[in-house]
């Protein structure tokens, strides 16, 4: 049988206590930098949401700017349409966000989403509207970033 010698610094290094050590996050500090934010409005009248929007948003601690991750449009009560979604940044003119995507069915609704998740996408200072606009529909859906 072989023994193995622990050298007195490797035997206090395994005997330290627990409470001794800091304390480690599970999240990295880079993660907890960030403000995640789904943003959502129903339009319309009635019951559901003819359309609905939600937004997906994030920024770092105390900035000014948004980015935007994904931004899903939805209608109820319809078997199909096409859905793009629009911006109004603070003091500018509305501008299209996404180009129009036909609608996939879903059940009693329809659906568009465009972007992906996580902190990707394009950034828009804080107060920036975007709003979801089926077409053929006068009624839009929309959130501000705040």
């Amino acid at each position: 049988m072989k023994r193995k010698i622990i050298s007195a610094a490797v035997l206090a290094a395994l005997l330290v206590p627990v409470a001794v050590a800091p304390a480690v996050s599970a999240e990295p500090a880079a993660v907890r930098a960030y403000v995640d934010t789904r943003a959502r409005d129903c339009a319309g009248s009635g019951s559901g949401c003819r359309p609905g929007v939600v937004v997906h948003h994030w920024h770092r601690r105390g900035a000014d700017s948004r980015g935007v991750g994904w931004v899903y449009a939805s209608r109820e009560g319809v078997r199909s349409g096409t859905a793009r979604w629009l911006v109004k940044a603070p003091g500018a003119a509305w501008k299209t966000g996404g180009g129009w995507k036909v609608a996939t069915r879903t059940g009693t609704f329809v659906e568009a989403s465009w972007g992906r998740d996580g902190h990707t996408g394009p950034k828009y200072p804080r107060g920036t509207k975007l709003c979801a606009e089926f077409r053929g529909l006068s009624t839009k859906a929309c959130v501000t970033l705040k």
